[in-house]
């Protein structure tokens, strides 16, 4: 069975950084574009950066730009997102899953919990 495991989350103060990391079970998730998406409470899940297979196209949220990184690693299977100068809005569930962009997903995985404090 596919699987999307998601670490890396926590808890941190204002102007902090974090780096999340989604590793995948299968090597053909090598090949796909991925992305993340964060859920904060009482809103709807919005999307945050998603990368090429090759890794040479990213794209970002504008609240986001500037202050995260998505990368991967191929021989590893596994998409970070690297995240800086956090903000008490930054505080959500991050999940990860396979697709690009605003399009569709098909592959999710079960989320982890990032808190700013302030």
């Amino acid at each position: 069975q596919v699987q999307l495991v998601e670490s890396g989350g926590g808890l941190v103060q204002v102007g902090g950084s974090l780096r999340l990391s989604c590793a995948a079970s299968e090597r053909a998730f090598s090949r796909y574009p991925m992305g993340w998406f964060r859920q904060a409470p009482g809103k709807e899940r919005e999307f945050v950066a998603s990368i090429t297979w090759s890794g040479d196209y990213t794209l970002y949220a504008d609240s986001v730009k500037g202050r995260f990184t998505i990368s991967r690693d191929i021989s590893k299977n596994t998409v970070y997102l690297q995240m800086n100068s956090l903000e008490p809005e930054d505080t959500a569930v991050y999940y990860c899953a396979r697709g690009w962009g605003h399009g569709d997903y098909d592959y999710w995985g079960q989320g982890t919990q990032v808190t700013v404090s302030s």
